[in-house]
């Protein structure tokens, strides 16, 4: 892959970053997102508090949407604390995608103020886990037996990036 561009994802996006997230989850195995999405109901997420949330997009040299990566406020996480979640393109993982994602996502974290970016990764994603360690990601805690919205459970394990 010869370039990937990233860019803050926009309205424009969300359609094909919908179809994108669709075919992680049809795939199974790497999310805990088991409904698929609209683009109305990603939108509402993705862009739901854009004070303390935000959003990248990657993109391929002919517009091909590769992957995206959010961070914001999320559950019980203190307000020092963001989430993150990395979504790549089936069968494009390991081209660097995640990797210029993520510094993007980093300064914008910083630029918000955050002072530590919260990972809870299914236990069985050996991708995802890879994924964060890589990015030197600690783990903290485990969650045993989540409830997923289909019914399932799985385990999580939350890994931590210090910003500073």
């Amino acid at each position: 892959m010869k370039q990937i561009s990233i860019q803050p994802g926009t309205q424009a996006d969300l359609r094909q970053t919908a179809e994108l997230l669709n075919e992680i989850i049809a795939a199974g195995g790497t999310t805990a997102i088991t409904k698929c999405m609209t683009k109305e109901s990603l939108g509402a997420w993705l862009m739901a508090d854009p004070d303390d949330a935000v959003w990248h997009v990657a993109f391929s040299e002919d517009g091909t949407l590769l992957g995206f990566q959010w961070i914001g406020p999320f559950g019980a996480l203190p307000p020092e604390a963001c989430e993150i979640g990395t979504f790549v393109k089936t069968g494009k993982t390991g081209l660097g995608i995640g990797s210029k994602l993520f510094e993007a996502t980093k300064r914008a974290a910083r630029d918000m103020g955050y002072e530590w970016i919260n990972a809870e990764i299914r236990a069985d994603n050996t991708g995802g886990l890879a994924y964060y360690q890589s990015r030197n990601f600690e783990t903290y805690a485990r969650k045993p037996s989540v409830a997923l919205e289909d019914g399932s459970t799985v385990d999580k394990v939350q890994k931590r990036y210090d910003l500073k």
